[in-house]
């Protein structure tokens, strides 16, 4: 049924989008103004006590319960979980704004200040590493330990009604299980294949920069075809072959290129940029979290901040079940530190060295990337190469990293779709899989056909206002079950130390009996 009423609702928000797209845009549009107006301040609290819950469970008395058991063991080692995770979770999106978004923050800066100021520059900084750091990964890890502790610990079906269990009972396998179900599936359907989409933009807006291949629809679509033979080839082939390979090699190929631009840019000003980013960001986290502009009357909170935040929400079903997928075995601790805290440092990094590097080059004039910004984001990163040494090897590697990237966000995400719209627990029948590989693959092509990605990506953020509310009803049913399993455990401990205690006393009994009948025989 969640199979059935997905694929039909996706059909109908394409052909909306293809056969009038000026008035699907439109609707999406006002949608998206009164949501965000209205409601702007949900989804920052709801991000905010998130955050607040992971944290509490990490370092709290819960830590030490285990996904799949106590005598669980991790399916795959830490370099290739942590190679899956920044892969599916961040992926092409930290190429694609690694450079673009430190520019667009300096030119039209936060909180009043002065644009292309010092003072533009060090915001511009902090609200990146902000807007990619610990809040996003913690929206994915609550998805992520709900959804592998019911299916792993409760035997549940890897679907997100699952989660509801503990607050609604048996309701969560009828009609409302559904609804959450097929929204969950729609909204990781659309927002992969948007974001397929703008991928496809900024490759072929390499291509063009780099090999002088011009950048329309028929070189789009050709994009999208390769893209497509590799991606399924990928998750035909299991999570333990392709999807792990890719992952592998795409986190080698991005070490590269960050090395590169590390030793060939501005490498004292890139470390003094982390330093000095990492200091202000932990000093206004809290700030930074609840921040609105009711009384300045300012959109930018709502252009970044709240329109990440619903991005993030809308994503973490596909995310949190890519990540619950891979990390049976993992404490509760483990999952949280791995999920969490090593890909934000990841990204910190990530970020000081090119957005570092693109501000170190625009403010001192090693190129325009202010320009480069009104030709649209894809630009900024090509551009940026253009002030380093090497440019061609550079956007060489980058395109090969977009595409890898490309291709690993799509298996794992045809993977996601496939097991939330099935109902048994486990790997997904392949012809599913590549039902929906086929499914997303042409979603993105007729978007860019139709020029509705723009709507859709709104769409998406409207779609995230529920699931704001579903995050906070996850977690009290998750708090619900840990507790629980916490309270058996440690009573399962009181018996087995009850028992050791009896069986002790019974050995010293018998001993000291024994002791008692030698000494008499030698009386």
């Amino acid at each position: 049924m969640v199979f059935r009423i997905s694929i039909a609702l996706v059909l109908l928000l394409v052909l909306a989008a293809g056969i009038a797209p000026d008035a699907f845009n439109d609707i999406v549009r006002g949608g998206l103004v009164h949501i965000v107006r209205g409601a702007g301040w949900l989804y920052l609290l709801v991000v905010f006590i998130t955050l607040s819950f992971l944290l509490y469970l990490a370092f709290g008395r819960l830590g030490s319960l285990r996904i799949g058991g106590e005598d669980a063991e991790p399916e795959f080692s830490n370099a290739s979980w942590m190679a899956m995770l920044f892969a599916a979770g961040m992926g092409i999106g930290l190429v694609f704004w690694g450079a673009a978004e430190p520019v667009s923050h300096f030119v039209t800066p936060p909180e009043g200040l002065p644009p292309q100021s010092m003072e533009a520059a060090r915001a511009a900084m902090r609200y990146v590493f902000f807007h990619w750091g610990l809040h996003p990964w913690a929206i994915y890890a609550l998805i992520g330990l709900a959804m592998a502790w019911f299916q792993f610990n409760r035997n549940g079906r890897g679907q997100i009604s699952d989660l509801l269990q503990p607050l609604i009972g048996a309701h969560h396998r009828g009609w409302m299980g559904t609804v959450v179900d097929v929204a969950a599936v729609v909204a990781t359907a659309i927002g992969v294949a948007t974001t397929l989409g703008f991928g496809t933009i900024q490759i072929a807006a390499g291509l063009e920069r780099v090999f002088g291949i011009h950048s329309d629809v028929p070189t789009q679509l050709t994009i999208i075809a390769v893209a497509f033979v590799l991606y399924m080839a990928s998750t035909t082939s299991g999570v333990q072959r392709g999807i792990k390979w890719l992952s592998n090699i795409n986190l080698g190929l991005a070490a590269l290129l960050l090395a590169l631009v590390l030793v060939l840019g501005p490498t004292g000003f890139i470390f003094d940029t982390f330093t000095t980013t990492l200091g202000g960001y932990l000093n206004q986290l809290v700030t930074m979290s609840l921040r609105m502009s009711p009384f300045s009357g300012s959109t930018w909170v709502a252009d970044w901040t709240i329109f990440y935040w619903a991005w993030w929400i809308a994503w973490a079903p596909f995310v949190g079940s890519f990540i619950a997928r891979v990390s049976r075995g993992r404490t509760i601790r483990e999952f949280v530190l791995g999920v969490v805290i090593a890909p934000t440092v990841l990204g910190f990094l990530w970020f000081s060295v090119f957005g570092g590097t693109a501000l170190w080059s625009q403010i001192f004039g090693h190129v325009d990337l202010a320009q480069a910004l009104g030709n649209g984001y894809e630009t900024v990163l090509f551009t940026m190469f253009d002030s380093l040494p090497m440019p061609g090897v550079l956007s060489v590697i980058a395109l090969l990293l977009l595409m890898i990237f490309f291709v690993t966000s799509a298996d794992s995400a045809v993977l996601v779709l496939a097991s939330m719209s099935t109902d048994q627990a486990g790997d997904p029948p392949l012809a599913r899989r590549i039902t929906w590989g086929v499914a997303i693959a042409l979603i993105a092509a007729v978007l860019l056909l139709a020029g509705g990605l723009d709507a859709l990506q709104g769409m998406i953020t409207i779609a995230a206002l529920p699931f704001a509310l579903l995050m906070l009803a996850v977690i009290v049913s998750l708090y619900r079950v840990l507790d629980t399993e916490h309270q058996l455990q440690r009573r399962r401990a009181q018996r087995a130390r009850r028992m050791m205690d009896a069986w002790i006393e019974r050995e010293i009994a018998a001993q000291e009996e024994t002791r008692d009948e030698a000494s008499r025989a030698e009386s």
